[in-house]
Parts: C-alpha cells; sequence; structure tokens
C-alpha cells in the first residue's frame, strides 16, 4: 500500500501552517517531555500547538535517547513510548482514509525520521530510504517499537 510520509522539522513545520497544512493530512508530532531536560527544561519551550489548525492530530511527548540511556531516564524498553499502540491505531486510521501524513519533530531528524521509516517499512517496504538518506538519524528505539506496533495491529485486524 502506498503512503505519502513527509519528514519535518518543527520549523519547517512552522512555515508550513503559515501557507496552510494541506486538507487530508495526518500530523505526528514528536516533542521533548516536560520533565526538565532536553528542550523542555527552558521556561519557553511549548510543543507546537496544532489547535484550530489541524484537525487530525496525534502528539507524543518522547525523549530522543538510546536504549543504553534508558535507565538513565528511568525507563525500560517495556515503558519506553507507552503511546505506540495507539499511534499504530492512529496511522492505520490516517492510511485507510488516504491521508498524507506528515512526521514532524524539533530538527526533523531523529525521532520524526524514525516514524516515517516505520510507516514506509511496514506499508511499503522501503523504510531503508529513510535510513540512507544523509539528512536523517532515526531513533532506534522508535523505530523498533513502531514497526513492531504496525505489525501487531496489522495481524489483529486480520483476525
Amino acid at each position: 500500500m502506498k503512503t505519502n510520509v513527509e519528514i519535518m522539522s518543527r520549523n519547517t513545520m512552522n512555515e508550513l501552517i503559515e501557507s496552510g497544512i494541506p486538507k487530508n493530512t495526518a500530523v505526528i508530532s514528536f516533542y521533548d517531555p516536560k520533565d526538565g531536560r532536553g528542550l523542555a527544561r527552558l521556561k519557553e519551550y511549548k510543543p507546537i500547538n496544532y489547535k484550530g489548525i489541524c484537525d487530525c492530530v496525534f502528539t507524543v511527548g518522547i525523549h530522543d535517547i538510546d536504549i543504553e540511556i534508558l535507565g538513565d531516564y528511568g525507563l525500560t524498553y517495556e515503558t519506553y513510548f507507552p503511546e505506540v499502540e495507539k499511534l499504530a491505531d492512529f496511522i492505520y486510521t490516517a492510511v485507510e482514509h488516504g491521508m498524507n501524513i506528515i512526521c514532524q519533530c524539533e530538527h526533523g531528524q531523529s525521532r520524526s525520521a524514525a516514524c516515517a521509516a516505520a510507516i514506509k517499512e511496514h506499508f511499503e517496504k522501503s523504510g531503508i530510504e529513510v535510513f540512507a538518506d544523509y539528512r536523517y538519524y532515526p531513533n532506534q528505539l522508535i523505530f523498533n517499537k513502531l514497526r513492531d506496533a504496525l505489525n501487531r495491529r496489522k495481524h489483529k485486524k486480520q483476525k
């Protein structure tokens, strides 16, 4: 199944918001959670507010970290990215409705790239294209957890 998935940074998304997000678009927005780490430690940091701009949005407050340091954040592989099953449902709904999907994170390189790669791998077997593109550094945890959730969603749907 062909999907139209784009990867965007916060700045690129803000530019798109100015010109208008196209109709029939679903947005997946990753941001740093409010726990005093990463950009969230800055008082002025706020995730993009899509209210009144786009009706089909899934936001995820998640750290852009590797498996080696999950424990430093009080997390395990099992507790990292608890929203992943709901995100898989959101993605399936968007794809079934023929929507374009924009994956957005702060720099448009890691979390959003991992999300786009998982979607492309699941639906088109072309996720490697994102990994091979020098502009991106897909987060392995997000990619693997989302790919696995999409696969579970597919098998659940087939039963």
